[in-house]
C-alpha cells in the first residue's frame, strides 16, 4: 500500500475507535440481529405454533403444556449440555459477573426450549428467551470485536442486547431501553449503558416492526375492536368508549390508582415468593416426576377455564385472558377466579422447568387485577384501571417502575401516565425489596465499594511467621518487630491459632522481665480472626471495630491459615485499578 493510502486508513481507524464510537455502532449491529432473531422466535412460537394449538379440540389443548414441558427439559438436557431453563435471570447474573459470559452455543437450545414451552400453551412470556438472546448477541459481538472496545464495554453490550430483545417482543423501544437498565438493580439503574441502549433498541425495533408488523403485546391497548373470537358480538370497545379512555383523568381515579397500587403491591410480593418457590422446586425435583405433576395440575386448570370462560384461557402468556377480563359484563366472582388460575397456571410451568419470561404474566395479573378494582369501585372509565393495573404490578414484580409506566405511555399514546405514576410508586412502596428477578442487586456499587465485595483470599497472605506460645518477649521482640518490621504477630500453637500479639502490648510488661515472660502471657485472644468466606468488606468492619490494622484467619477449628493486612486490601485496589479490575 502507497503511503497515502496507509495515512487515510491509520486516520480511519484512529475516527473509529475514538470514544464510544465503536460500542455505538456494535449497539446498533447488535440491535439489528436481535431483531432478526427474535422475529423468527415470535413467528414460530405465536404464530405458527401456539396459533396452531388453539385450534385443537380441548382434549388436545389440555395435554400440549405438558408435553411442551416435557421437549423443553429434553432439549435442555440434550441440546443445551444441561442447560438451565433460567432467561432473564440469566441476563441479571451476567451482569453482575466480573467476566460476563452467556456462551453463544446455548442459544439455539434456549430459544427452541421456549418455543415449545410457550407455543404449546405454557403460561409464561416471550420476552425472557428474548432477553436471553438479545444479552447473548450482544456479548457475541463484544467478544468479536474485543480489539476495537474496552474492557468495561462488556457490560454496555450486553444491556445494549437486552434492551434490543425487549424492545422487539414489545414493539417498545423505549420500555425496552428502561426495562434493561433498571432490571440488574432494585433501587438503581445502570445510567452508563443508555445511549448504546437507546440505539439498539430503536434499530431492533425499526427492523422487528418492518419484519412482523406492529401488533401490540397488550391487545386492548392497541385495537378497540379487539375479538376474543370472530363473532362481532363479542366486540367490547366503541368509539366513545374509545374517546373515554383518552380524555382527562380526575381526582376519583387518582384515588382507584392509589387503591390498585396497593393491592399490586401485595399481588407483587406474593408472586414474588411463589415465583421464588417456583424455581426451587424446577431444580430440586427429578425431571420426570415435575413434568409429570406439571402437565397434569396444566390440563385440569385448561379444563377448568374452559368450563368457566368458554375457552382455554390458562393456556398461553394471556392475551386472550386480558381480552376476555376487559369485557364490562364479566362478574367479580370469575374476574377473581381468572387471577387465581392464571397465576397457578404460571407458577406451575415455571416450577415444572418451562422456558419463558415473566413480564407478560406480571402484566396479566395486574390487568385483571385493575378490572376487578375498577368493577368494584363503579368506574366508567374503559380501560383505565386494567392499563393501571397493568403498571402497578408490573413494576412491583420486576422493581422496574420507570418501564412499566414507559409501557403504558407507548402503549397508550401518553394517555393514564399520571395516575399510572402513582400506582407503580405505591405498588413499589408496599412491595418492599422483594422481586421475580434472581441476581438484582440493591444499588449500583461505586469502585472501592466493588473491590470490597471480593472475597477475602483475594489478599490473604500464607506465608507467615508466627510465634508460638512458649517463645519468650524478648524472641518476639528481636525476631519479629526489629528483625522483620512487624508490629503484630499471630501466636499459634501446633496449627492452632490462640490470638495475637503486638508491640502495644510490651507496656505491660517491664522490659527487665522480657527474658522471663512468655508469649502466651500477652496473648490477645479477644481479637477477631477472619474467615476464608468473608468478603474485604467483612474483613476491613472487623478491623475498625477492634482497632487493629491486621487479622488472622482461621478456619471453622480454629486451625491458622494466614492473615489479611489493611495495606494489602488497599494495595490490591491499587493494582485492580491499573489492569482494569
Amino acid at each position: 500500500m502507497d503511503p497515502v493510502g496507509k495515512v487515510t486508513v491509520n486516520r480511519f481507524r484512529t475516527i473509529a475507535t475514538r470514544g464510544d464510537t465503536p460500542v455505538l455502532a456494535l449497539a446498533m449491529l447488535t440491535g439489528l440481529l436481535v431483531a432478526f432473531i427474535i422475529a423468527g422466535f415470535e413467528t414460530l412460537t405465536d404464530t405458527i405454533l401456539l396459533a396452531e394449538v388453539e385450534r385443537w379440540p380441548l382434549w388436545q389443548i389440555m395435554i400440549a403444556p405438558g408435553l411442551g414441558l416435557l421437549a423443553a427439559g429434553l432439549i435442555l438436557r440434550y441440546l443445551g449440555r444441561n442447560s438451565s431453563s433460567g432467561t432473564s435471570d440469566e441476563f441479571i447474573r451476567a451482569f453482575h459477573e466480573r467476566n460476563p459470559r452467556l456462551p453463544f452455543r446455548d442459544l439455539p437450545a434456549k430459544l427452541l426450549a421456549g418455543v415449545v414451552t410457550i407455543g404449546m400453551g405454557g403460561a409464561l412470556g416471550l420476552e425472557g428467551p428474548s432477553i436471553y438472546a438479545g444479552a447473548t448477541v450482544g456479548l457475541s459481538v463484544r467478544d468479536r470485536f474485543s480489539n476495537w472496545l474496552r474492557r468495561e464495554d462488556v457490560r454496555v453490550l450486553l444491556t445494549a442486547g437486552a434492551a434490543a430483545g425487549v424492545a422487539a417482543v414489545f414493539k417498545a423501544p423505549a420500555t425496552g431501553v428502561l426495562f434493561a437498565l433498571e432490571a440488574p438493580y432494585r433501587d438503581d439503574v445502570n445510567r452508563r449503558a443508555l445511549l448504546p441502549s437507546l440505539l439498539a433498541a430503536a434499530t431492533s425495533y425499526v427492523t422487528y416492526i418492518n419484519l412482523i408488523g406492529h401488533d401490540a403485546a397488550v391487545p386492548f391497548l392497541d385495537d378497540p375492536h379487539f375479538r376474543l373470537g370472530a363473532d362481532s358480538s363479542q366486540m367490547w370497545f366503541t368509539a366513545d368508549d374509545l374517546n373515554a379512555m383518552f380524555s382527562g383523568v380526575g381526582t376519583s381515579d387518582m384515588l382507584g390508582a392509589l387503591i390498585i397500587g396497593v393491592g399490586a403491591g401485595l399481588g407483587g410480593r406474593s408472586m414474588a415468593w411463589l415465583v421464588r418457590w417456583a424455581k426451587t422446586q424446577s431444580k430440586s425435583i427429578d425431571f420426570l416426576p415435575r413434568v409429570l405433576a406439571g402437565g397434569v395440575v396444566l390440563a385440569l386448570l385448561a379444563l377448568w377455564s374452559d368450563l368457566m370462560f368458554d375457552a382455554p384461557l390458562s393456556i398461553g402468556p394471556g392475551q386472550a385472558a386480558m381480552a376476555w377480563v376487559v369485557r364490562p359484563d364479566n362478574g367479580l366472582g370469575l374476574i377473581a377466579l381468572l387471577f387465581g388460575i392464571r397465576l397457578a397456571a404460571t407458577i406451575v410451568t415455571l416450577s415444572a422447568g418451562g422456558v419463558g419470561g415473566l413480564f407478560i404474566p406480571l402484566a396479566v395479573q395486574g390487568v385483571i387485577l385493575g378490572q376487578f378494582t375498577g368493577q368494584i369501585l363503579g368506574a366508567d372509565r374503559p380501560g383505565l384501571y386494567p392499563t393501571l393495573g397493568l403498571a402497578a404490578f408490573l413494576g412491583a414484580g420486576y422493581k422496574a417502575p420507570i418501564a412499566a409506566v414507559m409501557f403504558v405511555a407507548e402503549s397508550t399514546g401518553g394517555s393514564f401516565v399520571v395516575p399510572a405514576l402513582i400506582a407503580a410508586a405505591v405498588s413499589q412502596v408496599v412491595a418492599g425489596k422483594s422481586s421475580v428477578a434472581d441476581h438484582q442487586h440493591s444499588t449500583r456499587l461505586g469502585h472501592l465499594e466493588r473491590r470490597f465485595t471480593l472475597p477475602i483470599t483475594s489478599a490473604l497472605t500464607t506465608d507467615v511467621m508466627t510465634v508460638p506460645p512458649d517463645a519468650t518477649t524478648s524472641e518476639f521482640v528481636y525476631l519479629h518487630v526489629l528483625g522483620r518490621r512487624e508490629r503484630s504477630v499471630p501466636v499459634v500453637d501446633g496449627g492452632h491459632y490462640l490470638g495475637m500479639i503486638s508491640l502495644s502490648d510490651l507496656s505491660e510488661v517491664d522490659r527487665s522481665l522480657w527474658d522471663e515472660t512468655p508469649v502466651s502471657g500477652l496473648v490477645r485472644a479477644d481479637l477477631p480472626a477472619a474467615r476464608p468466606s468473608w468478603s474485604l468488606r467483612d474483613a476491613i468492619v472487623a478491623m475498625e471495630g477492634a482497632h487493629v490494622d491486621v487479622l488472622a484467619v482461621v478456619d471453622d477449628e480454629q486451625g491458622f491459615i494466614g492473615v489479611i493486612y489493611e495495606n494489602d486490601i488497599l494495595k490490591l485496589d491499587e493494582i485492580l485499578e491499573e489492569t482494569g479490575g
